[in-house]
């Protein structure tokens, strides 16, 4: 029988531009990371349905959370420049957990503000190269 865990547990880290891995878990309410392939066709004449291979695999991360002065800096400073280590534990960092861990690019950063709501932000990050998936 499966064991389902809550959301709740997860974790992200980015390192920032002196190398120090910066736990950005404490911000954060939402992390999603989206995979896919290219497909190219393939079909040629006298085929009835369409073919494809496989093509490059991409990712992205889309994270968002709740902004101060500290983590603002700290995206703001990161934006489009060189890939960046992270690590993402969907479920948390306990042992025998998922983690999965890369390179990215911080490509976009978009602070909001609501009328009723607490200051936050949203960013998205282009995975560079592979992913790699270990189990803690």
């Amino acid at each position: 029988m499966p064991t389902f865990l809550h959301g709740k547990t997860a974790e992200f880290y980015l390192t920032d531009s002196a190398g120090t891995e910066r736990n950005l878990t404490t911000y954060l309410n939402n992390v999603s990371m989206p995979r896919s392939v290219d497909t190219a066709e393939a079909s040629t004449f006298g085929d009835d349905d369409k073919v494809y291979v496989a093509g490059l695999r991409d990712a992205t991360i889309s994270i968002e959370g709740l902004t101060d002065s500290t983590v603002d800096g700290y995206l703001t400073g990161l934006l489009g420049g060189t890939p960046r280590a992270w690590s993402y534990f969907p479920q948390g960092s306990a042992s025998s957990f998922v983690k999965f861990s890369g390179s990215a690019i911080l490509t976009s950063y978009e602070p909001s503000s609501d009328l009723g709501d607490v200051v936050g932000f949203s960013a998205e990050l282009q995975v560079s190269a592979a992913i790699t998936r270990a189990v803690i």
